[in-house]
């Protein structure tokens, strides 16, 4: 006696259609969202009728590097220890209309002798302005 192994038929899903139902939902919905709210992003453009004079003024460069015994600063190539950086730099600036300082900062400094440097300028109402040696490779 041969026996036939009866075939059965699995469920299927037929998903064909899902993808273009899906598809035409996300359009949708993109388009309702750029319609409903179309201002979310307002860049401040710069506008070319208004001319300003750019401030030729030379700033102070304020160089800091650490040292055998913390950080030290050059203010125009004369070497000041930490401890009289706030004094030096008020004599630096003093008589300046709106003075400017640009600080460079070697590799080795930690970000907290950079906070503390650019909160000493906060104090004396300087406008400090960061700055880091190019890359070289």
């Amino acid at each position: 006696m041969k026996l036939r192994k009866i075939k059965k038929e699995g469920a299927e899903v037929a998903a064909e259609a899902m993808n273009d139902i899906m598809f035409f939902l996300m359009l949708f919905f993109l388009i309702v969202s750029t319609l409903a709210n179309p201002n979310v992003i307002k860049l401040a453009v710069p506008n070319s009728k208004a001319k300003k004079e750019l401030n030729k003024k030379t700033p102070l460069i304020l160089q800091a590097h650490k040292d055998g015994n913390g950080v030290l600063y050059l203010i125009d190539a004369n070497e000041v220890p930490a401890n009289l950086l706030e004094k030096t730099l008020k004599t630096a600036v003093e008589g300046m209309p709106d003075p400017l300082v640009v600080l460079r900062a070697s590799d080795d400094l930690t970000i907290q002798d950079l906070v503390d440097v650019l909160s000493l300028g906060e104090k004396l109402k300087i406008k400090m302005i960061f700055s880091s040696p190019p890359n070289e490779g």
